[in-house]
């Protein structure tokens, strides 16, 4: 995969330091350097302390990224939202996790995505993760098509820049809920259980979210949340934290009367597109269940 660019003034007069200020790396330099890359200026092989001037024009050539022969193949299908030549947004089924782990070796969103790229015989195969969701949870699912995507998303990342909303739905003490508002609790592990977290007062991790009511009937209501933080169970554990737990949660209190899994979707995900320089909203439509779920409680 080749990028390039051209030298607009000498804020950054080494080549080191202008493929620095592009988003590239050390780490990335490193494998241009020993995995077969290369780096031109002009057309001509550079090294990184290549002094630059004005209207240089520079190529960074990344070499491929192998499989790793760790995660297996897996022949369902992907739901594709979005797709080009460095970012793949998939919908994630429930009962899907996101990674393979010791539970979950395989039939995972990552070894779906590793049978499509090699399918299709793409240049890169490693598997980039950028945004997870639980396996409960359905939506969005945002994966990085090369380490350099990799690498400036998870900068975005850092700076808070990668919004992803929400829908719940959830009963219980319904009437405290405002039009909009934020809940802000530290999380910390629940010493009773493995899995389950809580608020706390002193301690843990501070966890922020905000929330807009959509809709409210009854004890039910639909809420649109964005996660500020990205604590294990955040949503869970804050709206169950209200006495509004998410339906079918039955971790954190959830009624399973009117549906068997936590009824959290990833309906949009936002991010900065740092190859087209452009905003990106990508949208996913509610799955079956929970549209039937709202059919239910708010006909």
């Amino acid at each position: 995969m080749e990028f390039s660019y051209q030298v607009k003034n000498l804020d950054h007069g080494r080549l080191r330091e202008f493929l620095k200020a592009q988003g590239i790396s050390k780490s990335l330099l490193a494998k241009v350097k020993f995995q077969g890359g290369k780096i031109y200026v002009n057309g001509k092989i550079e090294n990184v302390l290549y002094e630059l001037k004005i209207n240089d024009v520079v190529k960074v050539v990344i070499p491929k990224e192998l499989p790793h022969e760790t995660v297996l193949l897996d022949n369902e299908p992907l739901d594709i939202l979005y797709e080009d030549d460095h970012f793949l947004v998939v919908n994630k089924p429930s009962l899907v996790a996101s990674i393979p782990s010791q539970y979950h070796p395989n039939g995972t969103m990552a070894n779906r995505v590793k049978n499509y790229y090699v399918k299709n015989n793409y240049e890169n195969q490693v598997i980039h993760v950028v945004t997870r969701l639980d396996r409960d949870t359905t939506g969005a699912m945002l994966f990085a098509k090369h380490g350099f995507a990799h690498a400036l998303l998870d900068q975005e990342l850092r700076k808070k820049a990668v919004d992803k909303f929400y829908y719940a739905y959830v009963s219980g003490s319904v009437e405290n809920l405002k039009s909009h508002s934020f809940i802000a609790g530290n999380i910390a592990r629940d010493l009773s259980s493995l899995l389950k977290r809580q608020v706390v007062k002193t301690g843990g991790k501070e966890a922020l979210t905000e929330y807009w009511l959509e809709e409210k009937k009854g004890n039910y209501a639909k809420v649109k949340l964005k996660l500020h933080t990205g604590r294990t169970h955040q949503i869970r554990v804050h709206l169950s934290s209200l006495s509004c737990p998410l339906l079918g949660d039955d971790l954190y209190g959830g009624s399973k009367e009117l549906i068997s899994r936590q009824s959290l979707h990833c309906a949009s995900i936002s991010f900065y597109h740092p190859f087209l320089q452009q905003r990106m909203t990508v949208t996913c439509p509610l799955p079956q269940d929970l549209e039937k779920l709202e059919g239910e409680i708010f006909e």
